[in-house]
């Protein structure tokens, strides 16, 4: 059940490529994608904006980090596993459609603990939840089954939660330092 233009797009990209296999004899298959994070995430995530905020205040860049619903659970992977899971949907002789996910959900708040541990920052002290950023119509909860894809593949996520948390981190932490280094020179 869709709850955001972008998730109603993406239904409706589903079913046009369902359509058009089935239709035309098409070889289109369809990966329906759980959360694909990594270092390269949009900084309008909030698992970029924890991880920026975190090496930024890491850096004495900043002191604040204000967050919005820390319950809200997640079923965060790694975009390189999910890269690989689609190239090996295209290398099949038959189309399918098959879902991309870890199989394990985390909430928000434990990204948030995964990150400032590695971090080495106090949550208390650095983190305050500000009510405007919950958003209208929250999914509370998004958990996949990629069992198909396992059972098909022979595929299944490489990267644990908190091996991403930390890879996002540092790809930020590394980041935000060499900006800060090339602005002192």
């Amino acid at each position: 059940m869709p709850a955001s233009p972008y998730a109603c797009a993406k239904v409706f990209a589903h079913n046009l490529v369902r359509n058009y296999r089935e239709s035309y004899d098409l070889h289109a298959s369809s990966g329906i994608l759980f959360n694909h994070e990594s270092p390269l995430r949009g900084e309008t995530f909030v698992t970029r904006k924890i991880t920026l905020a975190a090496a930024r205040i890491k850096l004495g860049l900043q002191d604040k980090l204000y967050l919005g619903n820390l319950e809200a659970k997640r079923d965060w992977g790694f975009a390189g596993d999910y890269v690989e899971m689609m190239w090996l949907m295209l290398q099949q002789d038959a189309p399918d459609d098959y879902v991309i996910a870890t199989g394990r959900t985390h909430t928000v708040k434990a990204f948030l603990e995964a990150v400032f541990e590695h971090a080495g920052l106090d949550i208390e002290k650095h983190v305050e939840i500000d009510e405007r950023l919950f958003r209208p119509q929250e999914v509370p909860y998004l958990l996949g089954d990629s069992s198909k894809a396992k059972r098909k593949l022979d595929w299944s996520p490489k990267v644990k939660f908190e091996e991403l948390a930390e890879m996002m981190f540092s790809a930020d932490y590394e980041y935000i330092k060499s900006i800060d280094a090339g602005n002192r020179s």
